[in-house]
């Protein structure tokens, strides 16, 4: 079941007057939208949210909305934030059930940089996506997709068919898209017009 249990309370009236309002009381206000059913404005106290959304598994995850004795399992799909002070000023959770399918977007990280073959030649990572957007059970969405480096060479075009997925998961997407590709720089380039001269 979900880490993360938001107990939440439902607020009058809607728009950018009523959400400051909210936020004069130290907290956050929010949207809750899906399950067939009409949005519903609701605010978080401050220092919970932003304790929830601290630990990393806020965003993207599986959360428990609790109002009074109701539970609810929900997917937080977005968080505003204040332009200067970077404080949450707005969210968005959406209804589902346990292990009803979702599309959510995941990030993409890389591992083994230093010791990957292209890398070390000089090459550069042109990362074409940052996250990808995945189908799967909303209490099996993956933390992250880790792509190794360690054996690409230069020239090297990463797909999403070379990420292995958790069972059940899928891209939400049919084609064999591009993460990213591993580009000879300038330098390597021109390392490589020299080796070629010598020989």
């Amino acid at each position: 079941m979900a880490e993360i249990i938001l107990n939440v309370e439902v607020r009058e009236g809607a728009g950018t007057g009523a959400a400051r309002a909210v936020r004069r009381e130290g907290k956050v206000p929010g949207t809750l939208y899906g399950g067939g059913k009409a949005p519903v404005n609701i605010a978080v106290r401050a220092n919970e949210f932003r304790k929830s959304l601290y630990t990393g598994k806020l965003l993207g995850h599986l959360v428990t909305l609790q109002y009074g004795d109701e539970k609810q399992s929900v997917i937080a799909k977005s968080v505003q934030f204040h332009p200067v002070t970077d404080e949450p000023v707005h969210f968005d959770l959406f209804r589902v059930s346990e292990h009803q399918l979702i599309k959510i977007e995941v990030p993409v990280h890389f591992k083994n940089q230093e010791t990957s073959i292209g890398l070390k030649k000089g090459g550069t990572l042109e990362v074409i996506r940052h996250t990808v957007e995945l189908a799967c059970p909303a209490d099996k969405i993956p933390e992250e997709l880790v792509i190794d480096l360690a054996s690409h060479d230069l020239g090297d075009v990463i797909r999403i068919s070379e990420v292995k997925l958790p069972e059940g998961v899928k891209p939400a997407m049919e084609r064999d898209f591009v993460i990213a590709n591993l580009k000879a720089s300038a330098s390597a380039q021109s390392d490589a017009g020299d080796t070629t001269t010598e020989g």
